[in-house]
């Protein structure tokens, strides 16, 4: 299974706290973990963890805090196509609390607002394979993709965290998208099959031929980060399986991740669900 992947990495800097503080309050952690990580980066990771050849187009650059990044992904098994290996200027840098008792968190993010325009001519040509999963975050490089996919038959999967305006133009060359329960569109989203992930609530789902709900395993949750970028990974890695059975495998894997606490703890258990 091969899975190219576009979209953000950042570097998340991670506090396990036992409360999250309050405006103003000061609190000591109970552990702090560094690592790569974006929606687009930790579904890579998934998806090399499951077994499938993982392709992460992505912006990291030169700085030594990508350097971090990019090796945390290499040592999980992705291979990383940087389309600004040269750049000077930091990654996005992810401030990230965790509470103990719950896995809640509060995530603080630059994302990828200042990351210049780029040329994604090089970047299209590794676009083939079983699936594409995009995350609209370096919107040119989505578009060059997802048409790239479209020319060659390859299905497209956006996950849709937030309403994004590259995705005017981007939904119609999107085969899926799964989206938060949090995504509101501005327009109807008239893609053949949209999902709907909520937590621990069941994931909906409807395409031309109906809609239905898949039930998500019951865990006690010790760590919620990157919850849904794992399902994502999971959900391209199935790309060869039915609708209802990939969203099933999508919900056991991320069930997995939420059951441990740190960034990369869930990663060798998942590696034991492969298929």
């Amino acid at each position: 299974m091969r899975v190219v992947l576009a979209g953000l990495s950042t570097v998340d800097l991670v506090q396990r706290v036992a409360e999250l503080p309050s405006p103003g309050e000061k609190v000591q952690s109970l552990a702090v973990e560094v690592a790569a990580g974006g929606p687009a980066a930790n579904a890579a990771v998934t998806v090399a963890a499951l077994g499938g050849e993982a392709v992460l187009l992505t912006v990291l650059g030169a700085h030594p805090l990508a350097s971090l990044a990019r090796a945390d992904l290499e040592a999980y098994g992705v291979r990383v196509v940087d389309a600004l290996p040269s750049r000077v200027s930091p990654p996005p840098v992810s401030a990230v609390s965790v509470r103990d008792s719950d896995g809640e968190r509060t995530v603080v993010s630059h994302n990828a607002a200042d990351v210049p325009d780029f040329p994604v001519s090089s970047l299209v040509d590794e676009v083939s394979g079983d699936c594409v999963l995009l995350d609209g975050h370096h919107p040119a490089l989505a578009l060059a993709v997802a048409r790239r996919a479209r020319e060659l038959g390859v299905p497209v999967v956006l996950d849709a965290g937030s309403w994004k305006p590259v995705l005017t133009e981007l939904l119609p060359l999107v085969d899926i998208a799964a989206c938060s329960a949090h995504f509101r569109a501005p327009v109807p989203l008239e893609v053949p099959v949209v999902i709907t992930t909520a937590g621990a609530e069941p994931v909906r789902y409807s395409t031309v031929d109906g809609s239905g709900t898949v039930p998500v395993p019951e865990v006690e949750a010790a760590d919620t980060l990157g919850a849904g970028d794992v399902w994502h990974g999971a959900f391209a890695h199935g790309a060869s399986l039915p609708l209802v059975e990939r969203i099933r495998f999508a919900n056991e894997v991320a069930a997995e991740r939420v059951w441990h606490a740190g960034p990369r703890a869930w990663v060798p258990a998942v590696r034991e669900m492969r298929k």
